[in-house]
């Protein structure tokens, strides 16, 4: 897929899930403050207001004990708003007129404050200074709070005119013997209130955006520096062709990213190894199987078809060059499928194993087989595998070493290794080759013999490495060569199965 065909990148999902969550916070933040402060203000205006109630008595009486007591009230209207009630001596006046007129000059309203006294409908008094603003032009809230208070209680309460919203309250005076209706309107606009609360919102929108495009400029700078391996794992991806596997990623840090970028350089090296040993296994291939089609080549075309002679050596040479031919394939599947294959690992009695061995080697003629060491206890490991490598040593051995020497086998277990061992009394291996006869048909001093394809020891070692051990070369004492497959005990008691070919290609990448 190319770039062009993604419409978004995964910088710009990332930038954009992590402003999305910074502006839900934001959000929520900005909108639980304004609530709570909005709160505050109202809560504030509704005490100032019913304070009014307290305030008119208090004005007409100078002296405390001279006024009744007031008994405030609060019900719920069905508007919501709360309805008080209130007992106001007007002893002291002669009328309502009077009363309204001592409460407008006395009670002076506070900035975004407006006060009016109405008698019988019509706004009479209103305040003198230029503190408030004036509710006396405002006919509509009048008319409503007259009819409000026409039974007599105080109600409080919102007016919206259009251009300002205003919260109220209502006081209805009456008078005995006076058949004036009065009521003193007290008003606060809730717009003037809430202004600082608003201003307040409106700087913090300007930081919140502020310190979004922060977020946003150094979102979009970390989060392409996180995703810089991710490129560079991309483009090493592009840049690798099976002629060149060697492009590796830059492994710095501690972080996840640091640890997939080794995971992949890990990877690639497997995936070049075995790709080295692919190409390693058709060359040996290739090698292996020119000789044999360069003789048989050779010698029909150098045949005489007339001599019945020729013709049959030429048959017999060819026959033989193809049963060799036959083998080798043999040995290639054999090999590929001990490094292709999970081993099954169960327990293993040692003593029963090395008597198995014992009685197998026996029939191979030519030699004279003796067990010489038999170890006792139990491991883990694949029964069949473990035997087939312990054969290929005794069938190598055998193949190497004069016809008539003694052969002997045997297995000891110490605390910490499985030893299984082969000793040969044959010439031996020299030290300086002893690394390159576990490799695919390489062997000692390049010498072949007759039958052998050069894939018994690599297999040897497969099953050997498998189960996490290795296969040595050391010298017999007297001369010949002793092949010994050690197993770690911890290694071997190890449950899970292993793949023979990712030990290998291990291995042979390593080398």
């Amino acid at each position: 897929m190319t770039t062009s065909s993604r419409p978004i990148s995964a910088r710009a999902r990332i930038l954009a899930a992590i402003l999305a969550v910074a502006c839900v916070g934001l959000a929520v933040v900005g909108s639980v403050t304004f609530l709570v402060q909005r709160d505050r203000v109202l809560t504030a205006v509704n005490a100032r207001l019913q304070d009014q109630v307290t305030r008119l008595q208090t004005v007409a009486t100078p002296d405390p004990t001279a006024s009744a007591t007031p008994s405030p009230s609060g019900t719920p209207d069905p508007d919501g708003e709360v309805t008080a009630t209130e007992t106001i001596n007007l002893d002291q006046f002669d009328s309502v007129e009077d009363y309204l007129h001592a409460v407008v000059a006395r009670l002076v309203p506070a900035r975004n404050e407006g006060s009016v006294a109405v008698i019988d409908g019509e706004p009479r008094f209103k305040p003198s200074t230029l503190s408030g603003f004036d509710l006396s032009q405002n006919q509509a809230l009048i008319d409503r709070a007259v009819a409000e208070t026409a039974d007599g209680e105080v109600k409080r309460g919102t007016f919206n005119d259009g251009t300002a919203s205003l919260r109220y309250i209502a006081i209805p005076v009456t008078m005995e013997g006076d058949p004036e209706q009065g009521v003193y309107i007290r008003a606060i606009d809730l717009g003037a209130e809430l202004e600082p609360v608003t201003a307040t919102m409106t700087t913090f929108v300007v930081a919140a955006l502020a310190v979004l495009a922060a977020i946003g400029v150094v979102g979009w700078f970390v989060a392409g520096r996180l995703l810089s391996p991710i490129r560079s794992l991309r483009d090493a991806a592009d840049s690798i062709t099976i002629a060149d596997l060697s492009p590796r990623l830059p492994a710095e840090g501690n972080d996840d990213i640091s640890d997939l970028t080794r995971t992949v350089n890990s990877m690639l090296d497997r995936l070049e190894g075995s790709v080295d040993v692919q190409r390693q296994l058709l060359d040996d291939v290739r090698h292996e199987l020119k000789t044999p089609i360069t003789i048989v080549r050779g010698h029909l075309e150098m045949m005489d078809p007339t001599d019945l002679d020729d013709v049959a050596a030429t048959r017999e040479i060819g026959i033989a060059e193809l049963d060799r031919m036959t083998r080798l394939v043999d040995d290639i599947d054999l090999l590929a499928a001990v490094e292709g294959d999970a081993f099954s690992m169960g327990e293993i009695d040692l003593a029963a194993l090395t008597a198995r061995v014992g009685e197998l080697v026996a029939v191979i003629p030519g030699h004279t087989w003796e067990v010489a060491d038999t170890a006792q206890g139990d491991i883990v490991g694949d029964s069949d595998r473990l035997l087939q490598a312990w054969l290929q040593l005794a069938d190598n051995a055998a193949k190497y070493t004069p016809a008539g020497s003694p052969i002997e086998i045997g297995s000891v277990r110490t605390a910490d290794t499985v030893r299984l061992w082969v000793r040969d009394h044959g010439p031996g291996i020299p030290p300086a080759y002893r690394h390159r006869i576990f490799r695919r048909f390489d062997r000692a001093q390049g010498k072949r013999t007759v039958g052998g394809s050069g894939l018994g020891l690599a297999i040897v070692d497969a099953i050997t490495k498998a189960h996490h051990g290795q296969c040595t070369v050391t010298d017999t004492p007297g001369g010949g060569a002793t092949f010994t497959i050690q197993l770690p005990v911890a290694a071997a008691e190890l449950p899970a199965p292993v793949r023979a070919g990712d030990v290998v290609l291990q291995r042979e990448a390593a080398e």
